[in-house]
């Protein structure tokens, strides 16, 4: 959990302040160091442009950060409000929007992205869009469970005979006693979100080049696998590593929830 921590804490780093870590410029290069593998002068090595790819990477982070938060935001704005209503209201409104739901959850999710950016444009906001609309059902099935179970508590029916409206009761005792899971699957949607705006990038869905998203640093280095890996290699691992330590933090913040 602390390497996951402070990894994390690498990644917050590189995407508030990329000038703290590194002074180059990710977008231009020198000729005469392209392809150089990972050293002193240059941690990740260089591309076929001669461009460290340690800029890069850092000055990258910001923008897939920034396309993570808002597919995350999306997804739990959108998700949580039609998973509260239908688990509070009940009824044909609860009917209609969990079919509404199973239709998002029947479609794989990256065909649902492209189908989304087809109809939207390519770009980061774009993928954005189309991963958060892709999370939107999951979060909505949870908060919709969970909206369930807390308004079949006693302090709900005497909240409710106190005199408190419907939806005072919903805002000050159903939803805030309903969030714990589903802010822990909000954080595992982070890490889900980065391999899908990741995954988009790589096949040439988000920013044009030469802008430095991690899936397209990924992408760039295809053609040089065999005799050049660290070009794709280098940046995958950083992905990994962001996933992998994001998950961690949502286990951990699950088996606390649980044993509270």
């Amino acid at each position: 959990m602390i390497l996951a921590l402070a990894w994390l804490t690498v990644i917050l780093v590189w995407t508030l302040a990329p000038g703290l870590v590194t002074s180059g410029d990710p977008i231009s290069g020198t000729v005469a160091d392209k392809l150089q593998p990972p050293s002193g002068a240059h941690w990740f090595g260089t591309d076929q442009l001669g461009r460290d790819i340690f800029t890069r990477v850092v000055h990258g982070t910001g923008l897939t950060v920034k396309a993570v938060l808002i597919a995350v935001g999306l997804g739990f704005a959108v998700g949580g409000a039609l998973g509260a209503t239908a688990g509070f209201i009940g009824g044909w409104v609860d009917a209609v929007l969990m079919r509404f739901a199973d239709v998002l959850l029947s479609i794989p999710s990256l065909l649902l992205s492209l189908a989304v950016i087809v109809a939207l444009g390519f770009g980061t906001v774009n993928v954005a869009i189309a991963v958060g609309i892709g999370a939107v059902a999951s979060i909505a099935r949870v908060m919709r469970s969970e909206v369930l179970k807390v308004r079949t508590n006693l302090y709900i029916d005497a909240a409710v005979a106190s005199g408190a409206t419907r939806w005072r009761v919903l805002w000050r005792h159903v939803l805030p006693n309903s969030l714990g899971p589903v802010i822990v699957l909000v954080v595992l949607e982070f890490g889900t979100a980065v391999l899908a705006i990741s995954s988009l990038s790589f096949l040439g869905y988000g920013a044009a080049p030469p802008t430095p998203e991690w899936g397209a640093l990924v992408s760039q280095g295809r053609d040089y696998l065999a005799a050049q890996g660290w070009i794709s290699t280098i940046p995958g691992l950083v992905i990994t590593l962001t996933v992998l330590s994001v998950n961690r933090l949502s286990n951990a913040l699950n088996t606390s929830g649980g044993a509270s």
